[in-house]
C-alpha cells in the first residue's frame, strides 16, 4: 500500500488517483499518522439477496397493524412544525 502525505497528496492528486483506478489503495497520513485509505470502487455494489425463512409467509400475505385511531390533521401539523422554525 502506498502511503502519501497530505501536501504531496495535494501536488500529486491526479498521479494518486490514477494510482487508485489502477487497484491500488492509498494510505493518507497526517505526520506519520494514517488518517485515511483512498481506496478504489468495486465494479459493482450487489446486494445479497437471501431466501425468506421456512415457514415464513410471502410478503403479501404478512398482516399489516390495525390503523391508529387518532383524529389528528397532518396538514395541519406540518404547518405548524414549520412555522416553528420562522
Amino acid at each position: 500500500m502506498k502511503q502519501v502525505g497530505i501536501a504531496e497528496l495535494k501536488a500529486h492528486l491526479s498521479e494518486c488517483l490514477r494510482a487508485v483506478r489502477s487497484g491500488q489503495t492509498i494510505a493518507v497520513l497526517d505526520r506519520e499518522t494514517p488518517i485515511a485509505q483512498i481506496v478504489p470502487i468495486a465494479e459493482r455494489a450487489t446486494l445479497p439477496v437471501r431466501k425468506p425463512a421456512r415457514g415464513a409467509p410471502a410478503p403479501n400475505r404478512v398482516p399489516l397493524p390495525a390503523p391508529l385511531k387518532i383524529k389528528i390533521d397532518v396538514v395541519e401539523l406540518l404547518f405548524e412544525e414549520r412555522q416553528s422554525y420562522r
